[in-house]
């Protein structure tokens, strides 16, 4: 049995384009593991291949080469289909059909019975947020509301993959707050979880790892403490029981300062300037309140990494 939840080797994908059949690179020779249990991240611009190395993954695209596989197996394996769960980008279900309706209908198709149909479909609605709105049309949902169906419908199975696919889509912050904790309640079961997003603060909340995909290449992969938590940028200091003049000799070599009251809060750009200002700080005779390293954000990172990939292909043409 293999380790991995997810596995792909030197994967590629090209489409031609329908009337000149110039040939167009989507993909470009992407390995990745994603280990069982963990929660995966994977980021990109727009058009960096994201969903197509989804769509690859739920069998719905084929490489042009390179491989994929889940729990070791082919992604055509039957198998593997009937523990995966899957939410694509823009869902979009039956108008006709109330939430219910179209929860059984998925459920029809892994085969459960009748009376665990009822169960799973009364669980998921409340799951997700929809207790109560299981009796609704569909086509009178709102986008957020049809969001947290697709969420819905990829659990069915009870999947030990799920895939989603911009996930937070179209959902207000307490349905962003109900889809991490659905993530998390699938860790904690010891499930997995791979899914693509723009919304970068969720991503940093969540994830184990984090995958950031550039112009079909793999750019980075590591955790989030590896990739952002390293790079501190400044230091804040706060102290009280300062006078004016000791707050205008240790904002000498402060980036910025804002004072309120009797408090004092400096930003250093270096630890040694920090370092040196909680010496002078004592030495005066003042309070050491909190001493806190301000570190890059992973939006911070994500943005350097594609401004530097960009300037990079920028100086090779």
């Amino acid at each position: 049995m293999s380790d991995h939840a997810i596995e792909i080797r030197d994967l590629s994908k090209y489409f031609r384009t329908p009337m000149t059949q110039r040939r167009i690179s989507v993909l470009q020779g992407i390995d990745l593991t994603i280990a069982r249990g963990e929660i995966f991240g994977f980021l990109g611009p727009n058009g960096a291949g994201k969903t197509t190395t989804i769509k690859i993954l739920n069998n719905l695209v084929f490489p042009t080469s390179g491989c994929a596989f889940i729990f070791g197996r082919p992604t055509s394996d039957m198998q593997v289909r009937n523990r995966l769960g899957y939410l694509p980008e823009h869902p979009y279900f039956y108008p006709h059909l109330t939430g219910s309706e179209l929860l059984d209908f998925c459920c029809r198709i892994f085969g459960l019975k009748r009376a665990d149909r009822r169960e799973r479909i009364t669980h998921l609605l409340s799951r997700v947020g929809l207790q109560g709105a299981g009796d609704v049309l569909v086509a009178k949902y709102s986008k957020g509301m049809v969001q947290r169906l697709g969420l819905a419908q990829a659990l069915v199975n009870d999947p030990q993959l799920v895939i989603f696919d911009e996930p937070m889509e179209g959902l207000d912050p307490l349905g962003r707050r109900d889809v991490k904790n659905i993530m998390f309640d699938l860790k904690k079961q010891g499930k997995t979880v791979f899914f693509s997003t723009h919304i970068l603060p969720d991503v940093e909340a969540v994830c184990d790892r984090v995958g950031i995909l550039l112009r079909g290449r793999l750019s980075r992969v590591g955790r989030i403490d590896e990739l952002v938590r390293q790079h501190v940028e400044s230091i804040e200091l706060t102290a009280t029981g300062l006078e004016e003049k000791d707050v205008l000799l240790i904002a000498r070599k402060a980036v910025r300062v804002h004072q309120v009251g009797t408090e004092a809060r400096f930003v250093f750009g270096t630890t040694a300037d920090a370092a040196q200002a909680t010496e002078h700080i004592r030495k005066l005779g003042g309070r050491l309140i909190s001493l806190v390293p301000q570190s890059k954000t992973l939006e911070d990172y994500f943005i350097s990494q594609v401004s530097a990939n960009d300037e990079s292909l920028s100086n090779s043409n």
